[in-house]
């Protein structure tokens, strides 16, 4: 009988031991994290790799050249963004640990609150800061789905031009870097639908793969951008959870400074009758 109510009491502890651990985890931050992490990995290994199949593309199918020395061409512009992708996926991994860091320590703030734990100005300050870098991130996020979206729609119009060929006998269109300003307006770079460099490259599986890998960047970038949404709502709660926190612990400490207060002054006339008494 014994044995089965300490087996019953340490399955409830078990049970009790799960829910205060599952209730303390920030869940709001922590979904938010996962989802930073998928969209900056998604959009920074998509990228990279889209970036090298249009390098791919620009110098099989257009015969576009590296430019000597240090000019700036297509070529330094994609290598600019590569560099740029490389400081994105290291910048948001710190960032979204930081931010997982905040919502465990107001969470377990929140529900030490009546107990030795107070509130303080910088943690205040901390949760402030970090949401004033969220609203930021959240609108250089925008800014990158939007230059994004740009070679999705190029590469879109190339792909839909080589699905349509076959359809339109006697088209007779071409592609120049010129209108996309990857080249100068004194160099010719183009492919006719007609010619055979542009049927290979239809044909090839570089075009359609890099377009599909542009458009998981994009997804990528509309992921983060929703995480970053995730990161604001999750960070206004937490401030003003902190700040109505931090005005109920004062509210508590002036009241127990009254009581006490009130005590000492009760204690002392009672002592001021019983000396008259005496």
């Amino acid at each position: 009988m014994e044995e089965n109510m300490d087996e019953s009491q340490s399955q409830k502890g078990c049970k009790e031991c799960c829910e205060r651990c599952v209730g303390s985890l920030p869940w709001a931050s922590l979904i938010a994290t996962i989802l930073l992490y998928m969209g900056v990995a998604l959009f920074c290994g998509c990228g990279h790799e889209a970036l090298t199949g249009t390098v791919n593309i620009l110098q099989n199918y257009f015969e576009v050249i590296r430019a000597p020395g240090e000019t700036l061409d297509v070529f330094t512009i994609i290598d600019i963004l590569k560099y740029i992708i490389y400081g994105l996926a290291a910048g948001f991994f710190v960032f979204g640990v930081l931010l997982l860091v905040e919502g465990f320590f107001t969470t377990g703030a929140i529900r030490d609150l009546y107990g030795e734990f107070k509130i303080t100005a910088c943690g205040r300050c901390l949760t402030a800061f970090l949401m004033f870098l969220a609203y930021l991130f959240f609108l250089v996020w925008l800014g990158v789905t939007a230059f994004t979206s740009l070679p999705v729609f190029m590469y879109f119009n190339v792909w839909s031009m080589c699905q349509n060929t076959s359809l339109v006998e006697g088209a007779n269109l071409c592609l120049d870097l010129r209108q996309f300003g990857a080249v100068t307006i004194s160099e010719e770079r183009k492919v006719c639908t007609g010619s055979e460099k542009f049927f290979k490259m239809c044909e090839s599986n570089e075009l359609d793969l890099t377009f599909h890998l542009f458009v998981c960047a994009l997804a990528g970038a509309g992921a983060a951008v929703i995480a970053m949404v995730h990161f604001l709502m999750a960070l206004a709660a937490n401030w003003g959870y902190l700040k109505d926190a931090s005005r109920m612990q004062k509210y508590e400490d002036i009241k127990s400074k009254e009581e006490q207060e009130l005590h000492d002054i009760h204690s002392t006339r009672s002592k001021e009758r019983l000396n008259a008494y005496t």
